[in-house]
């Protein structure tokens, strides 16, 4: 979700060694909030464009890219020697997810989940022999559109980006599509990073599942949320009654 911008942030902070995975090109679509995208990398590799954009900033590093994604072929390989993993993937990528946070927990690697959400940015931390993804964000073998409901809602159980969304239409988990900014995508890149940054330094405390913190800048706000149980947590399964509710009107 921000392994792009997060990949140039930790590049600039000293971090020496990456693994990028993104089977993906840079399209027109993606100029409202990605780093890369732009008219000279249309229809580029998005690992490749990011990985020339690290080296820019440091000649010396060392760079792995798997322009096919992360898949059950090769997350063994790609998690190989990893100290922490960034959550880059698209929101919507339920399958890959759980794999590589299956794979996450049987190496005891630690991971940090950002998302940008509305114009500010959520993140989760997810540690060795702590509450795993699947304790947390309960997807089970729900549906695709209740796995986003309940990734959304888990992210950011404040949900401090609710209220000021224009236009409602535009979001629609079944369509798999909802409205970004570049600010939002920044914020979590910094965010992202700077836990990444305590990870590896051993400094700092961590706040890991079932704790989340969310960060608004439109509304000025930080908050810190704590959800024992996570998505079964009595004031999440009220939350998820009330978009499931929301989204229904929207969908009529």
């Amino acid at each position: 979700m921000c392994i792009r911008d997060s990949l140039l942030t930790l590049a600039r902070l000293g971090v020496g060694r990456f693994h990028i995975a993104d089977f993906d090109t840079f399209e027109i679509h993606n100029f409202n909030r990605q780093v890369g995208a732009t008219v000279s990398h249309l229809g580029r590799s998005k690992v490749q464009v990011l990985a020339e954009m690290a080296r820019d900033i440091n000649p010396e590093l060392e760079i792995r890219t798997f322009p096919e994604g992360v898949t059950e072929a090769n997350v063994s390989d790609f998690l190989s020697t990893v100290d922490v993993y960034v959550d880059g993937l698209d929101f919507f990528a339920f399958s890959a997810r759980s794999m590589t946070f299956d794979a996450c927990a049987e190496a005891g690697i630690p991971v940090v989940t950002a998302a940008p959400l509305g114009m500010g940015a959520a993140v989760v931390n997810f540690m060795p022999g702590g509450m795993s993804f699947e304790e947390y964000f309960c997807w089970g073998k729900g549906t695709d559109e209740a796995k986003a409901l309940r990734f959304l809602l888990g992210l950011a159980p404040a949900r401090l980006h609710f209220d000021y969304l224009v236009d409602p239409s535009s979001v629609s988990l079944k369509e798999r599509r909802g409205p970004s900014t570049f600010m939002a995508c920044q914020l979590c890149a910094g965010m992202a990073a700077t836990e990444v940054l305590k990870i590896l330094l051993g400094r700092g405390k961590v706040w890991a599942a079932p704790y989340s913190h969310q960060f608004d800048a439109y509304r000025n706000k930080l908050v810190r949320t704590w959800r024992p149980g996570g998505n079964r947590h009595p004031l999440q399964r009220i939350a998820l009654k009330i978009a499931e509710g929301r989204l229904a009107k929207l969908n009529e």
